[in-house]
């Protein structure tokens, strides 16, 4: 029933990959993140599903499905029941049901019985996304269905994946958790948003997810794996302030992927810097001892506000736009000079700041 089932040790699986509830009563929220590329349609969809408390009969337990669609507009359905909700321990598979004609508890079906049976909900693996769901007050919605061939999961091309946080994410010491669980890969099928009907092949696809029983207090993010002239290519960059055990850090990471090799920027082996304007521009910097890269994300676009787990509940608490406009370039140092590796340019990043203040612009000191 699910082909990657057979093989959970398949290399293109990351650490993280499964649910991390341990079915213990204290605040806990799982999200997960399904973003598709249309280069030919200039536009993204991006796929957002959590859970939050799924213990149950607490304020804040429930779960939520929201889309950013075409021009970064965006519909969002709450899914209050919990018991409702499934998710796998050691693989990447999940879904929630809205809606259904079937009384079975839910579960994975295959995709032409999940069309019949499910109203409103949604079923996510690691090779495939499949949802509806519609707002009651607008009559607004959108249906999707596509396959996805994993290229990059977060590490070099055919090797063991990495934890994008390292080591320690394995431990509680951490929140909340941070897993790119597929830097790049290649999706098809189709999208029907209010009607009109995207259908694609090998469209660029990313996903990543986060957990924990902590907040970030204030974050941002730069995301991009549609390039047109470097096809070969997937970035994902992003910092915050996040609880380490009794006390707060800040913490930034640029990973890209490109020709099969995977270039880590991370605070344990580089140095990583950064200048995010509250809206509108992001810069970051990060060298180690063999690379230097610069990315600079800009848009003149108001952004979308979006809803994410916070301490009071899913809340409107970040900002996003997928048509962002990314110039990256990664150099080598050489003996007394640095090799250009690549330069990049898209009008297809994706861009987000969330938690806050953001009176100012947040640099790294």
């Amino acid at each position: 029933m699910l082909d990657f089932l057979s093989n959970p040790f398949d290399t293109t699986q990351t650490p993280h990959s499964g649910y991390h509830w341990d079915h213990s009563s204290r605040r806990f929220f799982e999200g997960w993140y399904y973003r598709v590329t249309l280069p030919d349609e200039d536009q993204s969809f991006a796929f957002m599903y959590s859970i939050e408390d799924p213990i149950g009969g607490k304020p804040h337990s429930g779960g939520a499905a929201q889309v950013l669609g075409p021009n970064d507009e965006y519909l969002c359905r709450t899914f209050p029941e919990v018991k409702n909700f499934w998710a796998k321990p050691d693989v990447l598979a999940l879904g929630h049901w809205g809606q259904s004609n079937i009384d079975i508890q839910p579960c994975y079906l295959e995709p032409e019985e999940f069309e019949l049976h499910v109203q409103q909900g949604y079923q996510a693996t690691a090779t495939l996304n499949q949802g509806i769901i519609s707002d009651p007050s607008t009559g607004q919605y959108c249906r999707w269905q596509y396959e996805i061939q994993p290229v990059y999961g977060w590490g070099n091309h055919r090797s063991i994946q990495q934890s994008t946080a390292g080591w320690l994410s394995f431990l509680q010491i951490f929140e909340p958790g941070w897993q790119i669980l597929m830097a790049h890969g290649l999706a098809s099928g189709w999208i029907d948003w209010n009607g009109r009907r995207y259908e694609f092949t090998n469209a660029p696809a990313y996903g990543e997810k986060n957990w924990g029983g902590a907040f970030p207090q204030k974050w941002f993010w730069v995301n991009c794996n549609s390039f047109s002239e470097i096809p070969d290519l997937a970035l994902t960059a992003g910092g915050g302030r996040r609880g380490v055990l009794w006390w707060m850090e800040s913490v930034a990471m640029i990973g890209i992927h490109y020709q099969g090799k995977f270039y880590e920027f991370v605070p344990w082996n580089s140095q990583v810097s950064w200048n995010i304007q509250p809206w509108g521009k992001w810069q970051m910097r990060a060298r180690n001892s063999h690379y230097e890269v610069e990315l600079t994300g800009i848009t003149d676009l108001p952004g979308t506000p979006l809803r994410a787990p916070t301490e009071n509940g899913l809340l409107f608490c970040c900002r996003d736009t997928l048509q962002g406009q990314l110039h990256i370039e990664l150099r080598e140092k050489k003996h007394n000079h640095q090799e250009i590796i690549l330069k990049a340019d898209s009008s297809a990043c994706g861009l987000e700041i969330g938690g806050g203040p953001w009176n100012d612009a947040w640099q790294s000191h």
